[in-house]
């Protein structure tokens, strides 16, 4: 390979690293995981991966779930940003 060619891949492989860690660094993501669940990454070390017929009872729940949250407020932790 030429020089000039050296220098144009190492250019583009600088820019497809730079794309790939602002994909990893943009927050939560979904994927359709390998049993066909549907997995939520970036809430925490590992993706919480759920079928679609239980995300669809939780989104149901949503309020329910919020005024669990702010009735138990004092007793529950935040995890530190």
């Amino acid at each position: 390979m030429a020089e000039q060619d050296l220098k144009a891949e190492l250019e583009r492989l600088k820019a497809e690293k730079e794309r790939l860690k602002s994909q990893h660094t943009r927050g939560v993501t979904l994927r359709v995981s390998e049993k066909g669940g549907v997995s939520v990454y970036g809430l925490g070390r590992f993706p919480v991966t759920l079928y679609k017929e239980q995300w669809a009872r939780i989104l149901d729940m949503a309020d329910d779930i919020r005024a669990f949250i702010k009735e138990n407020d004092a007793k529950l932790k935040a995890k530190p940003e």
